[in-house]
C-alpha cells in the first residue's frame, strides 16, 4: 500500500515537472519571439530588402510580431491538448 502511494506521488509529481516545464518554455518563446521577430524583420526585412520607410515597417513589423504571438499560442494549445490526453490514456489504463 505505501509502495503504491509512493509509486502514483512519482508520477504525479513528473507530470506536473513536466507541465511545469512545458509552461516555461512556451512563456520564454512568447517573450523572446515576437519581439525579436519584430526588430529583425523591421530592420532587415522591410526596411533592409524591401526599402520601406520607416512608418511603413513598423506596421508591418508589428504584424509579423502579432502572428507569431498567435502561432506560439496555438503550439501551446496543441502541445497541451496532447499532453493532457496522452496522461488521461495513460492513467485510464492503470
Amino acid at each position: 500500500s505505501e509502495r503504491l502511494l509512493l509509486c502514483c506521488l512519482n508520477a504525479n509529481e513528473g507530470s506536473l515537472t513536466s507541465t511545469l516545464r512545458t509552461l516555461l518554455f512556451f512563456t520564454a518563446l512568447m517573450i523572446t519571439l515576437p519581439i525579436g521577430l519584430y526588430f529583425s524583420s523591421k530592420a532587415y526585412i522591410f526596411e533592409g530588402t524591401l526599402g520601406m520607410s520607416n512608418k511603413d515597417s513598423y506596421f508591418y513589423a508589428a504584424i509579423v510580431a502579432v502572428v507569431t504571438v498567435h502561432v506560439v499560442l496555438a503550439l501551446f494549445v496543441y502541445v497541451a491538448w496532447n499532453e493532457g490526453t496522452r496522461q488521461w490514456r495513460e492513467g485510464k489504463q492503470d
